[in-house]
């Protein structure tokens, strides 16, 4: 049976996220009381009928209580039931455009709670399960498109005991993604944004790739990174992880990084079947 419970911050897409993957087949439940989730779990894993099951996970379902979270992840573990952690993220400021956007209220909010300090807290109750994540996603940049093709090319497709690579790159002038693993920085080399002929190109055209082609620093940088993504992968790997995300940045996000992500995708994609690219600002 393969088990994924869907948990982060309300208004960071769980809906979006758990739709997803009953598109792809899952058997999805929604705010089930934390009650009942152990006799569900005892129900159906002994049905063929249920063999891919998400539930989602949030505050609702346990009274705003960290202690049941991780009482009721110890349990799982002693009942030796797999599961898989997706949790999903955003930044403070994203939650609350959103939250204004849709006029709903926050589970956690009240008089005397504002919505901002809710969203403070709700991160706080929920840290067992972000501590215990096989993947966190940070969806503040991403759209309702984007989250739904995510859950389905890392999450409903991912097959057990392999690795699943999200390689991306991104501008450290944005902000660093925080759903990275391991994380690159890039902006010691040449950058082509000073070259006028090459500004309105980005990493992936074929000017660009010949321009940082020729510095030795390139060459030299994508070896280094790509001997520690394979020396450090497997080691992973042995720890339990089953996601890895690998963040590339330069300054913009648009040349030096964009081109080496691209690279380092060709090489891994011929060592790992689940090697995924993403260019976070293009």
């Amino acid at each position: 049976m393969k088990l994924v419970f869907v948990s982060g911050r309300s208004g960071s897409g769980k809906s979006s996220a758990l739709h997803a993957l009953e598109d792809c087949g899952f058997y999805c439940v929604d705010n089930l009381p934390e009650p009942l989730l152990l006799h569900l779990l005892d129900t159906i894993s002994v049905s063929p009928d249920f063999e891919k099951t998400a539930i989602s996970v949030d505050i609702r379902n346990f009274d705003g209580s960290p202690d049941q979270l991780t009482n009721t992840l110890k349990t799982l573990k002693q009942k030796n039931i797999q599961y898989q952690i997706i949790f999903l993220d955003s930044d403070e400021d994203t939650i609350v455009k959103r939250y204004n956007a849709s006029r709903r209220k926050h589970p956690l909010s009240s008089e005397q709670c504002s919505l901002r300090d809710a969203i403070k807290l709700e991160r706080t109750v929920l840290a067992p399960l972000l501590n215990n994540a096989d993947l966190v996603v940070d969806t503040s940049t991403l759209s309702v498109h984007d989250l739904r093709s995510l859950m389905r090319t890392r999450v409903a497709t991912h097959k057990q005991n392999e690795v699943s690579l999200l390689i991306q790159s991104f501008g450290f002038k944005y902000g660093v993604p925080t759903d990275s693993d391991l994380l690159f920085d890039v902006r010691c080399l040449p950058n082509p944004y000073w070259e006028p002929t090459l500004r309105n190109f980005t990493g992936k055209d074929k000017e660009i790739a010949e321009f940082l082609d020729k510095q030795d620093s390139t060459h030299q940088m994508l070896n280094d990174i790509t001997q520690f993504i394979e020396r450090w992968t497997p080691q992973y790997q042995k720890s339990g992880r089953a996601y890895i995300t690998v963040s590339i940045g330069c300054t913009g996000g648009c040349h030096r990084s964009v081109y080496i992500a691209e690279q380092l995708t060709k090489h891994f994609s011929d060592i790992y079947s689940e090697v995924h690219l993403k260019h976070t600002q293009l």
